[in-house]
């Protein structure tokens, strides 16, 4: 019987959506710096790496707004444009509203004739809205004059003041004799995280009860439960309504590859979570995590990016422990997630870091400050650093600009294959290289969040143009300088980890030679294996490996 529930969720849940992501959020008074904080890594196999920028602009009385899905660029359609813009960065705009998210799937209710996916209601509300609550009711708008074109979808809606969690997935589709629609758009609930608090989501829905009488603190579209009641798949009553657990069910994928990442987020910061522990692996589900926990401390904006880096280190899912690893303690498993032996079906983990990120974000919307901050950047995580740019950032370096290669278009002046490539030769030999690397954009991210409060309070004592140009400057300037400096660390790395071998090096970080000519090291150093290593080498293949004496 064990076996034949494993192959069933596994079969039933544990494929992930293409584009497999992760949210996490900080409000400003669980943060050490003020700011309401929240992240974003764009995780799928076809996402290349570049910023996007858009500038404010004005059009005129007549004007549409092409829709492009945001995945594939397809182009679904067009809406009437604003008669007004802001200007974006990534994804923040002018007023510091930020929007990520992660999918869900969710239940399959898609509308063919729908227009507006979950990347086009994303940019059109930074393009639009002011405030996360301003964009939360013009996509519930967008959606239901125009229909929801995307799968379930969790968004993380960020601005100085506020952050909310909105859950939303299409309707059924049904037709009149017409052909017309007449279950168009979307049914949502959206909650708001209580300052002093963290949250999360990653491609599972997380929201359940309503809270109907507290406007200030959960919206909701009017027809949610009735939607759920006409499609038979809820018939209690209206306070035991559960959005999660009504349109996306959790199964052992939905745990394991999804809510885990969440946990980890949670146990880090916050006391008591090894009570969710079994929910997270997938062993019990009928606990559901809170929506949001208390941290044990204040958290800064490099804990929240060194969080998007975790691998599950300290925990039974530890990606860096197990044979999976190698001999080097690497904390990834390339795809499939899940693999068949004798019969048995097993999981490889799904971390918040992940080897098929495209781009990511940290972003830092600031009440008492002018301008936000927009830490951006490519590839995993783990051994890829950030850049800031300011909210009022109005021009994207040449190596971050979009159209400068591509995932099947290799550019020499791409900050997203630099960045690769040393992701790449780092997963060779993890425990040396990259924690070389991961060191080094310690130091600079240290340095730079200095720099930036630096930068900001020098332009507080500009004029408003004067300032905007000298922060865009000093944010180009440093992506320009990284970019050189990430070129450098290629060659050297190269040079240093060469043919399995590590140099040795003088305190000043050159090479030692090997006393008789400069161009000849001396003799390199050999690290061992892991002993888990060995140890599974030793049980396959132990009696012709051997040295017998």
């Amino acid at each position: 019987m064990r076996k034949l529930i494993l192959t069933f969720v596994f079969a039933a849940g544990f494929m992930l959506p293409a584009s497999a992501c992760t949210n996490l959020i900080v409000t400003k008074g669980a943060s050490t710096n003020g700011s309401n904080m929240c992240t974003y890594a764009a995780d799928s196999h076809q996402l290349y790496g570049a910023l996007h920028y858009t500038p404010a602009a004005d059009y005129p009385a007549g004007s549409y707004r092409e829709i492009r899905d945001w995945d594939s660029g397809k182009l679904l359609g067009r809406i009437p444009q604003a008669a007004h813009v802001y200007s974006v960065i990534g994804n923040m705009n002018e007023h510091q509203l930020v929007i990520g998210e992660t999918t869900y799937g969710g239940r399959e209710f898609i509308d063919s004739t729908a227009i507006l996916d979950y990347g086009s209601l994303i940019c059109i509300a930074l393009e639009r809205c002011k405030t996360a609550r301003e964009a939360i009711l013009l996509i519930d708008k967008l959606v239901q004059e125009y229909g929801y074109a995307s799968e379930g979808e969790s968004f993380t809606l960020c601005d100085p003041n506020e952050i909310w969690i909105m859950d939303i997935i299409g309707k059924n589709p049904k037709f009149d004799k017409k052909g017309r629609n007449v279950n168009k758009g979307a049914v949502w609930v959206a909650k708001r995280i209580p300052d002093g608090y963290i949250s999360g989501h990653a491609n599972q829905s997380r929201i359940t009860t309503i809270d109907f009488n507290d406007p200030e603190n959960c919206l909701y579209s009017k027809d949610v439960i009735r939607h759920a009641r006409e499609q038979g798949i809820f018939s209690g009553k209206d306070d035991e309504f559960s959005f999660c657990d009504v349109y996306n069910p959790i199964d052992f994928g939905g745990a394991r590859g999804c809510e885990a990442r969440v946990w980890s987020y949670f146990n880090r910061f916050a006391d008591g979570m090894d009570e969710y522990l079994d929910y997270a692996m997938g062993y019990d589900l009928n606990k559901h995590m809170p929506l949001y926990v208390k941290p044990n401390k204040k958290i800064s904006t490099k804990d929240l990016a060194d969080m998007m880096r975790d691998h599950y280190e300290g925990t039974p899912m530890d990606m860096t422990t197990d044979i999976g690893a190698g001999g080097s303690h690497l904390p990834y498993r390339w795809r499939p997630m899940e693999f068949e032996y004798q019969g048995w079906e097993y999981v490889n983990e799904r971390a918040i870091a992940t080897q098929q990120t495209g781009w990511w974000y940290v972003a830092q919307s600031r009440a008492d400050k002018k301008y936000g901050i927009f830490w951006f950047g490519v590839d995993d995580a783990a051994t890829s650093p950030l850049m800031p740019f300011f909210s009022c950032t109005n021009n994207v370096p040449e190596c971050l600009r979009e159209g400068n290669g591509s995932l099947i278009e290799y550019s020499e002046t791409s900050m997203y294959w630099i960045v690769s490539r040393i992701a790449q030769f780092a997963y060779l030999r993890y425990d040396k290289i990259g924690a070389e690397v991961r060191g080094i954009i310690d130091e600079y991210e240290n340095e730079m969040i200095r720099r930036v409060d630096e930068a900001y309070e020098h332009a507080s004592g500009i004029s408003g143009d004067e300032a905007s140009a000298y922060l865009t400057g000093f944010c180009v300037g440093n992506a320009e300088s990284l970019f050189a400096r990430w070129q450098d660390l290629d060659k050297y790395l190269l040079v240093k980890y060469i043919d399995g071998n590590i140099k040795r090096q003088n305190e000043d970080g050159s090479f030692v030679t090997n006393g008789y000519d400069d161009h000849i090291p001396a003799y390199p150093i050999w690290e061992d294996y892991s002993d888990k290593w060995k140890e599974n080498v030793v049980r396959d293949n132990g009696d012709v490996l051997r040295i017998r004496k």
